[in-house]
């Protein structure tokens, strides 16, 4: 019997997969939680074969932190993503936290079945292009930023301007622009908005 954790925020979700697994046999669905601390929390306490996790989770953690904190506890249970974003960025972050796959909303019943009894034999499950994809991203060089640096390109996703960013980090103008200029030239940007959609893509904001 796989016994396996829903982790959804919203609950016609976690409804409707308790529902196609009360078709199998092998897989018991014993608990439900609506956030990854929840998830984390229910772990710690019970046994489990397989988490089956959203990615976004609402204000708390996401799924990769919950994978990440899951996946550091004693004896941790198999993690596997199930979520309707694709982001290369997102789908690395998971990965490289220790989930044991990373699936889209959209697959069959009987893909996310299959999946599950995958990940409790301790398989990978990963679509081939999602591999390819995954492969590529770990190859590529990160980008790290300087927490200043993070703090100043957080202020200018909101679309503030330098004299706002640099009252709300009560630095001076040209400090600001100096930060930019190390943002700039680390994601290869040519623009504030080509700045903000290059960190987005690596998962920076």
């Amino acid at each position: 019997m796989i016994r396996i954790l829903l982790v959804d925020d919203h609950p016609i979700v976690r409804t409707g997969l308790r529902a196609l697994f009360e078709n199998y046999e092998d897989i018991c669905v014993i608990g439900e939680a609506s956030s990854g601390e929840e998830a984390v929390g229910f772990v710690k306490e019970n046994p489990v074969d397989v988490v089956l996790c959203d990615l976004r989770l609402g204000a708390g953690m996401n799924g990769a932190q919950t994978t990440a904190a899951i996946r550091k506890l004693a004896k941790p249970p198999y993690v596997l993503i199930l979520t309707t974003f694709d982001k290369d960025s997102e789908v690395l972050a998971c990965i490289e936290a220790g989930a044991a796959g990373y699936l889209l909303k959209d697959v069959s019943a009987q893909t996310i079945v299959e999946s599950i009894r995958q990940a409790a034999a301790g398989h990978m499950v990963l679509a081939p292009e999602m591999t390819q994809r995954v492969v590529e991203g770990m190859r590529r060089p990160k980008i790290e930023l300087t927490a200043r640096e993070k703090d100043v390109l957080v202020q200018l996703a909101t679309g503030a301007g330098n004299k706002q960013i640099a009252k709300a980090l009560f630095v001076s103008e040209a400090t600001v622009k100096t930060h930019l200029v190390h943002i700039f030239d680390k994601l290869q940007a040519s623009s504030r908005t080509d700045a903000i959609n290059k960190a987005k893509d690596h998962g920076l904001l």
